[in-house]
């Protein structure tokens, strides 16, 4: 399968809100760096990490763009609030080794009421 068809895979697992179906994305010793936050090391990691992000604030992807070079595809999102990103997906034997994304955490705190840290 090619990397932007696992992309958007990976975007109807994460709209279900399901982090076992995400995880099984994710090569066992995978890095997602959000990086507006710290990098998350390995697949049960990067499980733990999603289940706590759906628990935490309703989030929807919706796809404006993948882009597909080699064994890298990009992802360009909107979500219906308004917020946008983009991130950067690494493959190996079509797992994802590694995953970069950019938004602003910010705007994502204020939006769905959650503390900003000091």
């Amino acid at each position: 399968m090619e990397p932007e068809q696992i992309v958007q895979r990976w975007v109807d697992a994460f709209n279900q809100g399901d982090a076992e179906t995400i995880a099984n994305f994710y090569s066992e010793h995978a890095v997602n760096h959000q990086v507006a936050n710290e990098p998350v090391v390995g697949k049960s990691a990067i499980k733990q990490m999603f289940t706590d992000e759906f628990a935490t604030a309703d989030m929807v992807c919706i796809v404006e763009n993948i882009f597909q070079d080699g064994q890298w595809a990009i992802l360009e999102w909107k979500d219906p609030i308004g917020l946008r990103g983009c991130g950067f997906f690494q493959f190996e034997n079509d797992l994802i080794v590694l995953q970069r994304g950019y938004w602003d955490k910010l705007s994502f705190l204020k939006a769905h009421n959650l503390p900003i840290p000091n």
